[in-house]
């Protein structure tokens, strides 16, 4: 089973969640249904919402309340993709213009809001204090991660612990609400709760080290932002990290320095050093071990195609080329 595969077994679900995005996208006030229309169907995977509807489906689930649920996952994580680029002042995302670009960064942050807040209107017609109680810390938890990476950005001193810390909460976090409220309308057991909620946090962090490695990939334009982005933006994202820690003086000082200048024109020097440190295989590495833990954490779920998925989503994660 590929990802093409995954897509299939839970079309019938994606097609219901994509329709629930559109109806629920709307408002009397045309500039948020423009922004929103343009930043909803920019060609995302919709990996969050995939993710949400497999751990449902694992869990045995026949009602429609998954639906709702993956759309005000992927609410949540378009309003945090509004309000990076501002803060990040990104002009490009998944091959295209960013909407701060095109509408300014007022707009942008604006209807950022607007898709928290529908988000959680549809969370109180849910009429489920648990399901609200998990996503308002999950909302919570994403924005001490973007302040912590805030807080990083230009520092060459950052750490690994550190780094990982932001990854957690920024990215993982996320994933780990999602697929932890598939299980959680199911009413499973605490084993099985625990079980998706630790498959998924991994599943996350796995993701977001993959996404961190390629911006250092010359072949992955397909992701959609310059390569280098990263780096001009003064993030110390892994790959960064371990080649400031295992080079030679000089190749520390041009990492050192491309970091606190946010040095895009250094990326080809970056990138060679990246891959003589070894911080490609390494980061792949760490990648590798979230993915594995992931896959052992559902070994307390029942066999079925759902689950067979939800093993290939996690190979999806690290094999991905964008």
């Amino acid at each position: 089973m590929d990802i093409k595969s995954i897509h299939t077994l839970i079309e019938r679900d994606m097609v219901s969640v994509n329709t629930m995005i559109q109806e629920r996208l709307q408002s009397e006030v045309v500039l948020i249904n423009q922004l929103g229309r343009y930043i909803i169907n920019g060609g995302g995977k919709r990996l969050r919402p995939t993710l949400s509807i497999l751990c449902a489906r694992a869990c045995g689930y026949q009602g429609n309340y998954h639906i709702n649920l993956a759309t005000i996952i992927e609410f949540i994580h378009t309003a945090t993709l509004l309000h990076d680029d501002v803060v990040d002042n990104s002009d490009m995302r998944r091959g295209r213009e960013t909407a701060n670009n095109l509408w300014g960064n007022e707009a942008s942050v604006l209807v950022g809001d607007f898709l928290y807040t529908r988000s959680f209107e549809m969370m109180v017609e849910m009429n489920s204090m648990q399901l609200m109680r998990i996503l308002s810390h999950t909302t919570n938890v994403i924005a001490e991660g973007e302040v912590l990476q805030l807080l990083n950005c230009h520092d060459a001193d950052t750490t690994e612990a550190r780094y990982l810390e932001v990854i957690h909460h920024k990215t993982a976090k996320l994933f780990e609400a999602a697929g932890r409220l598939g299980a959680v309308i199911t009413n499973s057991s605490a084993d099985i709760e625990t079980a998706i909620t630790k498959y998924s946090m991994h599943v996350g962090s796995a993701f977001q080290l993959m996404d961190d490695l390629l911006d250092y990939d010359i072949s992955s334009k397909s992701i959609g932002k310059n390569i280098g982005d990263d780096l001009s933006e003064g993030k110390p994202t892994l790959p960064l990290i371990y080649a400031m820690q295992h080079g030679v003086k000089d190749q520390v000082h041009i990492i050192r320095t491309a970091i606190k200048e946010g040095q895009r024109d250094k990326i080809d020097q970056v990138i060679a050093i990246i891959h003589q440190t070894g911080a490609v295989e390494y980061t792949l590495q760490v990648a590798e071990r979230e993915v594995n833990n992931a896959k052992a954490a559902l070994s307390v779920i029942v066999d079925s195609i759902y689950k067979d998925a939800l093993l290939k989503l996690a190979d999806f994660s690290i094999k991905r080329t964008y």
